[in-house]
């Protein structure tokens, strides 16, 4: 009788599951017209993940954002709800750096600064941002991120509209009506968060702090909604 192996030989091999990392991600809105518009760019079709679609300035956060300078802190409600989801188990330093990260995406994919210059280095305004979504990227796909999808006025930042530039991240930069369903590509999460923001600045056009977070997941295959 041949060899029986461990019995392992015919079964087909199991995908290790990608953990998320984290990210974040800035919704800049411009609501010097009449009608409020959120800044969005086409990513290059080299990208492995999401190529030729629109998305908000953001990406992933380093190592080295907790130690970027910052010139005023977030507002004490938008830490209260970073803290909260995790538990415990991350500190200041840590939901701190994510901010850090969606200001420092801003900078790199879009020309556009929100902070003061500090010895030739940008240090971040956070108090500012208003947490307003987090989503957690699937199983099954090319990457998986952790998104907190920060959001802020470009009149309260300082932010001239008309400053954007292309990046080798970002191309095509422009300015979408938040209130148009608009049919350039996106995400299908892109679009969630859109229809969140709206439905947030239709209830309450200063956006509060400390509101209500949507959190969307998946589980048992299916696109999850929560909030917390």
């Amino acid at each position: 009788m041949g060899d029986q192996g461990d019995g392992t030989a015919n079964k087909p091999e199991k995908r290790k599951a990608l953990r998320p990392r984290d990210a974040a991600t800035l919704i800049l809105i411009d609501r010097s017209g009449p009608q409020w518009r959120v800044l969005m760019g086409k990513r290059h079709a080299r990208h492995v993940f999401m190529p030729d679609l629109y998305v908000f300035p953001g990406g992933r956060r380093d190592a080295r954002d907790h130690a970027l300078p910052f010139a005023a802190d977030m507002h004490p409600q938008v830490m209260e709800k970073l803290l909260s989801e995790s538990g415990g188990r991350r500190g200041t330093a840590a939901m701190r750096a994510l901010a850090l990260a969606a200001i420092r995406e801003l900078h790199e994919e879009t020309g556009l600064a929100i902070g003061e210059a500090r010895d030739g280095f940008l240090a971040a305004r956070l108090d500012g941002l208003r947490y307003v979504a987090r989503a957690i990227t699937p199983p099954g796909l090319v990457r998986r991120f952790d998104t907190r999808f920060f959001s802020a006025f470009a009149d309260e930042a300082g932010i001239d509209a008309g400053a954007i530039r292309d990046s080798h991240e970002l191309h095509d930069l422009r300015w979408v009506d938040l209130r148009v369903n608009t049919d350039i590509p996106m995400p299908e999460i892109t679009r969630s968060i859109l229809d969140e923001l709206r439905n947030l600045m239709d209830n309450n056009p200063g956006l509060p702090y400390g509101l209500p977070v949507p959190f969307y997941f998946g589980k048992r295959n299916a696109m999850v909604r929560a909030t917390f």
